[in-house]
């Protein structure tokens, strides 16, 4: 599903007006598909995780594999590592899908602590991310 599917207020509807693609509504971007550069598709969105020190956004939480929501696993991707793909309406991630399946994620009853320095360089490195440390 795309930001443009998912624009309740008509935000997006205009593209000379309006604050998109600069400026997104946070509820817009759930739901919305993670494609890397081979045109593989990763997953999607489920949750985007702000840092209430900084108010940035720190990470998306991407959802991959699994069968209608069942055994998926979710990982934690630094949000400098996804870039907005404006003519697909959708998210690219430079990361090949096999490389992904070995990528430190969780589960989604077990989430980790995201605040911890360790976890965020842990993932930081993977994604080969300059993410530092809340």
């Amino acid at each position: 599903m795309s930001y443009i599917e998912r624009d309740t207020y008509g935000m997006y509807k205009d593209n000379d007006k309006g604050p998109g693609p600069r400026l997104m509504g946070a509820d817009t971007l759930l739901g919305n598909d993670v494609y890397n550069l081979q045109g593989e598709d990763l997953g999607d969105i489920k949750e985007i995780m702000l840092d209430m020190n900084t108010g940035e956004v720190s990470y998306a939480v991407l959802s991959f594999g699994g069968f209608l929501g069942m055994a998926d696993k979710l990982f934690a991707v630094p949000w400098n590592s996804l870039k907005l793909d404006t003519v697909n309406k959708r998210f690219t991630l430079d990361v090949a899908k096999e490389k992904l399946e070995s990528a430190p994620g969780f589960d989604k009853d077990d989430w980790p602590d995201m605040a911890d320095p360790s976890w965020q360089n842990t993932v930081s490195s993977f994604y080969g991310s300059d993410r530092k440390s809340v």
